[in-house]
């Protein structure tokens, strides 16, 4: 950081500290089979990126052409007006009819074990018939259908039977909790609910069904629930069903017709609904429509991965109730007919080597995981993946989160042996597809930064006066439209404005804080309420954790900022240790000594509390909020999305008992 953005807090927005100088170009032998070897497609986005986005959409089945590329009235943005397709057609129908009807599109293992092959024309008969159910419950176009699922097949048959028809879906991630699903479902006014019996999770069945009923409550614009039969019995006993409102699903199904032509829809039709969660005020239905985003979804998935659908067996492990699911589970992988897998459980059940089982058994290529998931497998250690044959892999992703370096060099050397690429991906809920990230034939990574931004992306890191930072940190900006970017907030279109074009002006800004390199890299730093201020300053959680798990004996780090006299803030460091490693007194000044030495005095933990597990949502993201807390002695809120509530008692005893401090 230069002297003249370090000379007050006020013009650095967020200090930098953490340095990284390894360098991995692409490996020769990756390279030599690449889609993109050069910089041809970022050199077509810079000469005309409106241009570059019109030839990614005709990458697409259209029914009618459009007739303007963009129509930008800030913040609202139409893309490919006039033209007309269908997200169903462009996943399926063109598949088939172009003869490839028997390739696999999904692999899907269930948790308990059992097996399912499901090709591209098994998929389009299920979701056409499907359609028809949606449309003999009276589902018509532009009605919204809320799905509340685990992951199993049947719950991208019932996105894609929505997309068929015209009605847009609210898919409400399965851990959610009743109270969770009725704030969405009413936020929507959803006409029909589809869920299912139950779903597995660590051997027990998870009761969805029962948490339907409970949501269900109270609400009156939900007028059927279609229930998939997946644990049969819960408590030895079977879901009870209501009269009049309630249907099994393979009932339906039974009874359906099984043609369904796919409707031509606008390419600015809604196409889904998917919510933010909010803790202080109703949670925000992010807006995605269908032209756009389909192109987005498809041409990112194709490059970021370097796509061989003939070859390519392609895993993303995340759920497809968030976004990440949606778009390169669901959307972006059928648009580009590829095989993919869907996984309905932990990483750790029966055994720890259950992913890597996986791997070897469906012959996986590309991975695609979050860093929390690495994390959890470095503090495992390498028996597990080094039990099982990953020769198969030549490509591995991270997304969700900012990847520390090591955690990122250990994904590299022990589940990549060194010859597969790392694109680490930064995106949102609101981007609906991938925004920064290398392409893994052209870009040499850098170990925890996501590098650069895609061809037709335009992204600045800005100051607190919105003034672009060559060098340091700052905020994360977008500098024009894009054709996967959010619509707007569900019916508050100024909820939209205010919250993600209000602060700098002409930009959007959703709250991560990042900085530049002296080479251009970007780095992501978390959310900007996660920057602590100690001293007066401005010090990133992501790279104080960064430089924790950079230590050889730890696995994972959670850093917050807690309120102290002296300082403005502490910092407060949460660690759990690798396999084999004990904690101590002496391990905890190791590391407070660490991170001084990697990135600073002024970042130094005042206390290091050492815990086996860090509370996560079910989702793998670590909850900051509830560390604070325990940092600042307050009462907890809400911890009904956690995996474990009991991680949090247990950090709240062992931070009162064994606090390592000046």
């Amino acid at each position: 950081m230069t002297d003249e953005v370090a000379s007050t807090e006020g013009r650095a927005a967020i200090e930098d500290f953490y340095t990284e100088d390894r360098r991995f170009p692409p490996p020769e032998e990756f390279r030599a089979n690449a889609l993109v070897t050069d910089r041809s497609l970022y050199d077509q986005a810079d000469a005309d990126w409106q241009s570059f986005w019109e030839d990614q959409a005709r990458s697409l089945d259209w029914f009618e052409p459009w007739h303007t590329v963009l129509e930008w009235d800030l913040p609202f943005a139409r893309w490919f007006v006039g033209g007309k397709l269908n997200v169903s057609y462009n996943c399926l129908d063109r598949h088939v009819a172009a003869g490839r009807g028997d390739r696999v599109a999904y692999y899907f293992e269930g948790e308990p074990g059992d097996r399912r092959t499901i090709t591209y024309a098994e998929l389009l008969a299920e979701v056409e018939r499907f359609a028809n159910v949606l449309r003999s419950l009276g589902v018509e176009r532009s009605d919204r259908v809320a799905i509340y699922m685990p992951m199993i097949p049947e719950l991208p048959v019932a996105m894609l039977a929505c997309t068929r028809i015209g009605a847009a879906h609210s898919v409400v991630f399965g851990g959610f909790s009743p109270d969770a699903l009725r704030d969405r479902i009413e936020d929507a006014q959803a006409k029909v609910l589809i869920t299912a019996d139950g779903g597995w999770r660590r051997g027990s069945p998870v009761r969805l069904k029962e948490n339907a009923d409970a949501a269900l409550e109270g609400t009156s614009s939900v007028q059927h629930v279609v229930v998939a039969r997946r644990v049969t019995e819960i408590d030895g006993k079977p879901v009870p069903m209501t009269p009049g409102r309630d249907q099994f699903w393979d009932d339906l199904m039974a009874a359906a017709d099984p043609s369904c032509v796919a409707v031509p829809l606008d390419s600015e039709e809604l196409l889904y609904l998917l919510y933010t969660s909010g803790t202080t005020a109703r949670p925000k239905g992010i807006m995605h429509t269908t032209g756009g985003y389909l192109t987005q979804a498809a041409f990112t998935h194709r490059y970021v991965f370097d796509l061989h659908p003939e070859t390519d067996v392609y895993w993303c492990a995340a759920d497809i109730g968030w976004v990440t699911g949606h778009t390169y589970i669901v959307y972006g992988p059928l648009a580009n007919g590829a095989t993919s897998v869907i996984y309905e459980g932990t990483p750790d059940y029966p055994a720890k080597d259950r992913w890597w089982e996986i791997v070897e058994r469906y012959g996986v290529t590309i991975l695609y995981c979050a860093p929390t998931a690495i994390r959890t497998f470095m503090k495992w250690g390498d028996s597990y993946p080094g039990s099982h044959d990953l020769s198969s892999l030549r490509l591995l992703g991270s997304v969700g989160e900012p990847i520390n370096p090591e955690a990122w060099m250990w994904y590299q050397s022990r589940i990549g042996t060194g010859r597969c690429p790392v694109v680490d991906t930064w995106w949102q809920t609101e981007t609906g597809g991938i925004m920064i990230s290398p392409l893994p034939g052209v870009t040499t990574t850098k170990p925890g930064s996501a590098t650069f931004p895609l061809p037709g992306i335009g992204a600045e890191v800005v100051d607190d006066d919105g003034k672009p930072v060559e060098r340091g940190g700052g905020y994360l900006t977008l500098t024009r439209p894009w054709p996967g970017m959010l619509r707007g907030i569900y019916g508050d279109p100024e909820r939209y404005r205010a919250t993600y074009w209000s602060r700098f002006e002409g930009r959007y800004f959703a709250g991560d804080g990042a900085k530049v390199d002296e080479d251009g890299y970007l780095w992501l730093l978390g959310r900007v309420d996660d920057v602590m201020n100690v001293s007066g300053h401005r010090v990133s959680t992501t790279e104080v954790e960064s430089a924790l798990v950079d230590h050889s004996a730890v696995a994972e780090a959670a850093v917050v900022g807690a309120k102290d006299d002296t300082t403005g803030q502490a910092v407060i460091a949460f660690v759990t240790l690798k396999s084999g490693e004990a904690p101590s007194e002496e391990r905890g000044e190791e590391l407070r000594r660490h991170v001084a030495t990697k990135i600073g005095a002024i970042a130094r933990p005042k206390t290091v509390v050492f815990t086996e597990e860090l509370p996560k949502t079910r989702s793998g993201k670590i909850m900051r909020r509830l560390l604070k807390d325990v940092a600042e002695g307050r009462d907890l809120g809400d911890t009904t999305t956690l995996a474990d509530a009991g991680v949090v008692e247990e950090i709240r005893r062992l931070s009162a008992a064994n606090p390592t401090e000046e």
